[in-house]
């Protein structure tokens, strides 16, 4: 399964688990397994440089079990077309956690032109306001 350009994950990394799926459905629905959990091994997978698996473990944390990160599909009524879905999300997940954080930005300060806009801004608003007033006149 492709991830990323440099990042391919092999299929023997994946595991499958098939279920019933919920919701309704027709006289197939007690009997076709449709819903389908991939499980992938993040902590222990070899295919994942480590550079890339510290930065995916932190910012997957809250959705791995002991390591494993598993989707659970069942849109479809199909099985085939769960697996595709599931293996779809799989991939974004990864995409996601994978991807380089965004560059620091660095402070810098107001210029002046947009702090004296500010300002005038800021009078202009006033003034209307104090025209509001009780005597209602402007001074």
């Amino acid at each position: 399964m492709t991830v990323t350009r440099t990042l391919v994950l092999p299929a023997s990394e994946l595991r499958e688990r098939f279920s019933r799926s919920g919701g309704p459905g027709g006289q197939g629905v007690n009997t076709a397994d449709s819903r389908v959990e991939l499980s992938f091994d993040l902590a222990s997978s070899p295919s994942i440089p480590d550079h890339l698996k510290r930065r995916m473990l932190d910012r997957l944390e809250g959705r791995l079990v002991d390591g494993v990160l598993t989707i659970a599909a069942s849109e479809h009524r199909a099985q085939l077309q769960n697996r595709a879905a599931a293996r779809e999300r799989l991939a974004a997940i990864l995409r996601a956690a994978a991807a380089p954080p965004p560059p620091v930005r660095r402070a810098t300060k107001p210029t002046r032109g947009s702090q004296e806009r500010r300002i005038a801004s800021k009078k202009r608003r006033a003034d209307t306001k104090r025209g509001r007033g009780r005597s209602g006149s402007w001074d």
